[in-house]
């Protein structure tokens, strides 16, 4: 219990930063640029509005401002783990000072979306701080605080021609009111990386 609070109060001030924190909804797409050879992504509001731009660098991968010249956090895989482990940085730094949070598979073998997602404050581990769960088939999720079955977020593909035509979906995410939405969008890349890997 003490820990789903600690979480609750982690997230409602920002985990990435407080002007990813709202007082509303946020919905967002994660648009795939087909044309690229790497796995790059722009995160846009319905409205066209963008928010975020990802560039794919082999084992890692840089999350980007709206102009696409900040580096909001890397995101990198942690080498020599059995539960696929991927890592966030503050900026373009790789540094444990700077590691935001972590998230990894809870079993290394699943039928299911099944992720631990640990801030850099819970060294322990013992209880994640949220849990991610959904279909890989689907390709949707819902993203809960801790232990509790508060939901922070949700997340589904959306197919389009290109999407269909290149085998790869789009993504669509709700963020609720007072979550760090740049804290959600890089869980949901670092799923999407996860399961390109198990595909």
């Amino acid at each position: 219990m003490k820990r789903v609070q600690s979480s609750a109060a982690n997230y409602e001030s920002g985990i990435i930063g407080p002007q990813y924190r709202v007082p509303h909804l946020v919905d967002l797409s994660i648009v795939r640029n087909v044309t690229t050879l790497t796995d790059n992504f722009t995160v846009k509001d319905f409205n066209g509005k963008i928010f975020f731009n990802l560039k794919s660098l082999y084992d890692q991968s840089l999350l980007l401002d709206a102009a696409g010249k900040s580096v909001v956090m890397t995101l990198r895989r942690k080498a020599m783990t059995g539960h696929d482990r991927w890592q966030a940085f503050r900026g373009e730094s790789t540094e444990v000072k700077d590691l935001i949070f972590s998230v990894k598979r809870s079993t290394m073998f699943q039928t299911k979306i099944k992720l631990d997602v640990f801030l850099a404050s819970n060294a322990k581990e013992d209880i994640s701080d949220f849990k991610v769960k959904g279909s890989w088939l689907e390709r949707s999720c819902v993203v809960y605080a801790g232990e509790s079955h508060h939901i922070v977020a949700q997340m589904h593909k959306k197919e389009t021609v290109q999407s269909a035509a290149f085998g790869k979906d789009n993504l669509t995410v709700r963020v609720h009111p007072n979550v760090d939405y740049a804290f959600i969008v890089a869980v949901m890349l670092i799923l999407d990386e996860i399961n390109q890997d198990k595909t």
